[in-house]
């Protein structure tokens, strides 16, 4: 893993983090409890804060940014999928980010919300909690069920499990 300080601002992450060897954590990032941070991950905060909360997990080849005194949020339990890109945005709890989506500055993800693979969520927008999100522009489609809910739930407690058994049986060369 690749963990640098910038302009003077250092990484603060919990001892029980699982970083992948060739991700890249620069800055002002804070990483909580039980956090994953896979393969080929960018965390740079270099001019504003980024802060992934308790039990997330931030997957392969993703991207996390920010801009001049704008930074990024992820609340806890909150699944980042492949290829995603968030930029000086605000994640809710428990919410879910699909493959290859990109947050654009100033937007706000409700808690426990869906954003569906490759959507492209505009500079400012807002979703309210419990919201599917779609689509490029992203819209509101409509609230999640509580099924969909639990769902997005267990996919964070599994990519806490699968932490463990990488952090279990790592090699660093």
């Amino acid at each position: 893993m690749m963990v640098h300080a910038i302009n003077g601002l250092v990484p603060k992450i919990h001892q029980s983090v699982f970083i992948a060897w060739n991700a890249e954590v620069a800055g002002a990032v804070r990483l909580a409890k039980d956090v994953s941070i896979w393969f080929s991950v960018t965390l740079r905060a270099d001019i504003a804060p980024i802060e992934i909360g308790e039990g997330s997990n931030i997957q392969d080849g993703s991207v996390v940014h920010v801009d001049t005194n704008a930074p990024t949020i992820v609340g806890r339990n909150v699944t980042v999928g492949h290829r995603a890109i968030l930029h000086s945005c605000v994640i809710g709890d428990d919410a879910l980010i699909g493959m290859g989506a990109i947050i654009l500055n100033g937007a706000e993800i409700g808690a426990e919300s869906i954003v569906g693979a490759g959507a492209l969520v505009t500079q400012g927008k807002k979703f309210p909690p419990r919201s599917l999100i779609l689509g490029s522009p992203a819209k509101f489609v409509r609230e999640l069920t509580v099924d969909e809910i639990a769902d997005i739930k267990q996919n964070a407690a599994h990519y806490r499990e699968l932490a463990l058994l990488a952090k279990e049986h790592y090699i660093e060369e």
